[in-house]
C-alpha cells in the first residue's frame, strides 16, 4: 500500500491552502507580527480572548505596518474596499484570519464571542520563532551513545528491537544537532562579512564564535572521534542484526506482538526497512561532519581576510604610508635605494603624525644630562625682502600641495550636483597634476569625520567578485561612487 502524500495529509489537517497563503503574500510581515501577538496573548487564556481584544491587537500591529494593503481574497466581502476606518480594517483582517483557520471562534451558549488560536497555527508560530531566534548549537553524546548501544552485545541479544528503535530515534536527534551546527557556522560567517569595524570583527571571532561554537559543540564533535566508531556501528547492523536469522526472528516476533493485525511478511519487511534506515542515517553522519569542518575552515579564512581588509581601509595613516611606498616603487623600479646615490628621484612627501609618548620622556628612564653652560651668539633677526618673498612662496606652495581633508571637500564642492547626488569614479574629471592630487586627497580622507562626502566601493558588497577598474587621465582606479553629504 502506497504511503499517503504529505500535501494530502497537510491540507486535510489545515483545511485548505489559505492557511499558508497569509505567510506568502505581500502582507506576510504584518500577518507574522499580528499572529505572533495573538498567539502570545491567547496561550495563557484557556477560554480565549474577547473579540474586542483581538481587534485591538491587530490595530496595534497595523501601526507598525503602514504599508498594509488588503489581499485579493478579502475583496468583495463586506465592502472591504470601503473600510477607511482603522477599526473596520482590523475587523476585516480578523475575519480573514478566521476564514484561513488561524483563529477559531467556537459557538457559545451565552452572548460572548471568544477568539481561540488554532493548534496547528501555534505549532507554526513556534517554528517561525525558532527560525528567527535560533538556539545555540549543541553537540551531545547522542551519536557516541548509539555506537555504544550497538556495541553492547547483551542488549542486542536480550532486546534487539527495542535497541534498534532507541538507536533510530537517537540518530535523528544527533543529525538535527549537526544540521544546527552547520547553520550556526553559516550564520557566524554572514555576520562576519557584515561587520564594518575591527572591534566587531574580533568580537564575532573571540566572543560569540569561540564561546558558542569553537570551544563547545565543535570541540565536542572532534573529541567524539566519530570516524573511528561509526564504521563499526554500521557493520554491527549488517552482520549482527540484518545478517543473523535468530535476531531477525526475535525482532519480527516483537513487531507482531505490538501489531497483531500484521502478517509475518509485513513484520519482516518492517524490520528490514528499519535496519536499512538506521544504517543509512549513520552513514550520513560523516559527510555532515566533514561539511562542518569545511564551513569552520571557511569561517576562519574569511575572518582573517576580513580582519586584514578592515585594517587596510580603516587607518588613514596606513593608507598614506602605503601610497608613499607605492610611489617609491614606481619611481625607482628595479633599483635599490643604496644604488641611487645622488640620483634620487623626487619622492612624495611622507606625512607622519606627531609622535607622543603616553608617559612623557621620563618613561624612557634616561639619565639627566649635565652640560657646561656656554655663552651663545645671538641669531641675526634681520630679514630682507627676498627672505620674506621666499617664505611666502614656500608657504603658498605647501598649502596648495597639501593633501588635506579641506582639499578633498573643496574638490567635491567643485563637482556638479547637490547634496545626496551620486558621482561615479568614471565621471570624475582629472585635470593634470592638480586633479591627480585632488583624487588622492579624495581617497585618502574618505573615512574622515570632517569629509563632506561618503565613498562606496563595490568590493565591500561583492567581496568574492574581482573589482572593476575605471581608467582616468594618467591612472586607473578601482571603481567607486561618491555621495555628497
Amino acid at each position: 500500500m502506497s504511503a499517503e502524500l504529505l500535501s494530502t495529509a497537510l491540507f486535510r489537517e489545515t483545511r485548505g491552502a489559505g492557511f499558508f497563503r497569509v505567510l506568502a503574500g505581500r502582507n506576510a510581515p504584518f500577518y507574522v507580527d499580528a499572529l505572533d501577538q495573538l498567539e502570545a496573548e491567547t496561550s495563557d487564556r484557556a477560554d480565549g480572548i474577547a473579540r474586542e481584544e483581538a481587534i485591538a491587537l491587530i490595530i496595534e500591529t497595523l501601526e507598525h505596518h503602514p504599508g498594509f494593503e488588503f489581499d485579493p481574497d478579502m475583496e468583495g466581502e463586506d465592502a472591504v474596499s470601503q473600510a477607511a476606518d482603522v477599526r473596520d480594517r482590523a475587523r476585516f483582517i480578523l475575519e480573514y484570519l478566521l476564514k484561513c483557520r488561524w483563529l477559531e471562534e467556537p459557538p457559545r451558549r451565552d452572548w460572548r464571542r471568544k477568539i481561540h488560536f488554532d493548534a496547528h497555527g501555534a505549532t507554526m508560530i513556534s517554528g517561525l520563532r525558532k527560525i528567527a531566534w535560533p538556539d545555540a548549537a549543541v553537540f551531545t553524546d547522542k551519536l557516541t551513545g548509539v555506537c555504544a548501544m550497538l556495541a553492547n552485545e547483551i542488549e542486542l541479544s536480550e532486546r534487539p528491537w527495542q535497541t534498534v528503535e532507541t538507536c533510530l530515534a537517537t540518530v535523528r536527534e544527533g543529525l538535527n544537532e549537526l544540521r544546527s551546527m552547520q547553520k550556526s557556522v553559516q550564520r557566524f560567517t554572514r555576520r562576519q562579512m557584515e561587520e564594518e569595524t575591527l572591534q566587531g570583527n574580533l568580537s564575532v571571532v573571540f566572543d560569540d564564535y569561540s564561546e558558542q561554537m569553537s570551544n563547545s559543540c565543535y570541540a565536542s564533535l572532534v573529541r567524539a572521534r566519530l570516524p573511528l566508531r561509526l564504521p563499526e556501528a554500521v557493520r554491527k547492523i549488517s552482520d549482527r542484526l540484518a545478517g543473523d536469522a535468530g535476531a531477525l526472528a526475535e525482532m519480527q516476533t516483537e513487531v507482531l506482538r505490538r501489531h497483531p493485525e500484521m502478517n509475518a511478511e509485513t513484520a519482516r519487511a518492517t524490520v528490514s526497512r528499519t535496519l536499512d534506515e538506521l544504517a543509512d542515517m549513520l552513514e550520513r553522519v560523516l559527510p555532515m561532519a566533514d561539511e562542518i569542518d569545511r564551513r569552520t575552515a571557511d569561517f576562519t579564512r574569511r575572518s582573517l581576510a576580513r580582519f586584514r581588509y578592515l585594517q587596510d581601509v580603516t587607518g588613514e595613516r596606513r593608507t598614506e604610508i602605503k601610497c608613499f611606498f607605492e610611489s617609491v616603487n614606481r619611481l625607482a623600479a628595479g633599483k635599490r635605494l643604496s644604488h641611487l646615490a645622488g640620483a634620487i628621484p623626487d619622492l612624495p612627501d611622507l606625512l607622519l603624525p606627531t609622535v607622543k609618548l603616553p608617559a612623557g620622556l621620563d618613561s624612557l628612564q634616561t639619565p639627566p644630562l649635565r652640560r657646561t653652560p656656554i655663552e651663545q651668539d645671538a641669531f641675526d633677526d634681520s630679514l630682507d625682502e627676498n627672505d620674506r618673498q621666499t617664505g611666502l612662496r614656500d608657504m603658498a606652495r605647501t598649502l596648495r600641495e597639501s593633501v588635506s581633508v579641506q582639499r578633498a571637500n573643496a574638490f567635491i564642492k567643485s563637482l556638479p550636483g547637490s547634496k545626496g547626488d551620486r558621482i561615479e569614479s568614471a565621471d570624475i574629471p582629472i585635470d593634470g597634476e592638480k586633479g591627480f592630487t585632488d583624487l588622492i586627497a579624495l581617497l585618502l580622507h574618505a573615512e574622515s569625520t570632517d569629509a563632506k562626502f561618503r565613498l562606496e566601493v563595490e568590493r565591500i558588497v561583492h567581496e568574492e567578485t574581482p573589482p572593476h577598474l575605471d581608467s582616468l587621465e594618467g591612472c586607473s582606479v578601482e571603481r567607486f561612487s561618491i555621495i555628497k553629504k
